[in-house]
């Protein structure tokens, strides 16, 4: 039997973007070039805690905001 997988839609900081499914938090940061231990994720208004990174799945319709820590003086 073949697993057919579908492209989710999710909004990304505010921007609509379609990805393959079962892609993790972690994937899309990846994706995304940003480094994990940098950034908070919130999906659907819940931070996630970066330790779920690996294991929170996006689905169709999730709402994701991104924040990219920035260091200076």
């Amino acid at each position: 039997m073949t697993t057919i997988y579908l492209p989710v839609q999710i909004i990304i900081n505010g921007e609509p973007r379609a990805l393959d499914s079962q892609v993790t938090i972690l994937d899309l940061v990846n994706e995304l070039g940003l480094s994990q231990r940098r950034v908070a994720v919130e999906v659907n208004r819940e931070i996630i805690a970066r330790e779920h990174y690996h294991a929170h799945a996006l689905a169709d319709g999730d709402e994701v905001e991104i924040v990219q820590f920035v260091g200076g003086g």
